[in-house]
């Protein structure tokens, strides 16, 4: 009877823990995906300049690279009309020219911090201001269109 109810108790569980997913290719799950990644990517590279990772230029212009062309990716999955999952704000849709903007003031210093990188060997402290500006396109584009 007891090896009964757990049964059912843990089936019970895994059901309900499949129901609050996001479906990986719905707009939704992809532009998240994609965040996530950008998040990795510009975290590696602050990292690096801060000193919580060895700087290696090669790897940090490999990043540039990488995060500039995810930049350019979450913007498609923005559909006409806001999922009640997101974490964006309706502002997003409302306001669609500014987001436009701030997308593409994300890929342009994005594009920057790649010019930059491509003069080997690199200089660390030659990264500081365009990857400030790639972390701060980020927040400002946050600040405005995310609900924390």
């Amino acid at each position: 009877m007891t090896l009964k109810r757990c049964s059912l108790l843990l089936l019970a569980c895994l059901a309900l823990s499949a129901c609050g997913g996001v479906d990986p290719n719905s707009p939704l799950g992809q532009r998240k995906a994609i965040f996530k990644q950008m998040l990795k990517t510009s975290e590696d590279l602050g990292g690096m300049l801060r000193g919580r990772l060895a700087f290696d230029g090669q790897k940090f212009a490999d990043g540039a690279v990488k995060l500039d062309a995810l930049a350019h990716e979450p913007w498609q999955h923005f559909p006409q009309v806001r999922e009640e999952d997101s974490s964006a704000t309706a502002d997003v849709w409302q306001k669609q020219a500014r987001f436009q903007d701030l997308a593409r003031q994300m890929e342009q210093v994005t594009g920057e911090l790649v010019a930059q990188t491509r003069t080997q060997p690199l200089d660390a402290g030659a990264m500081v201001a365009p990857m400030g500006k790639v972390e701060a396109a980020c927040k400002g584009c946050h600040s405005e269109f995310r609900n924390h």
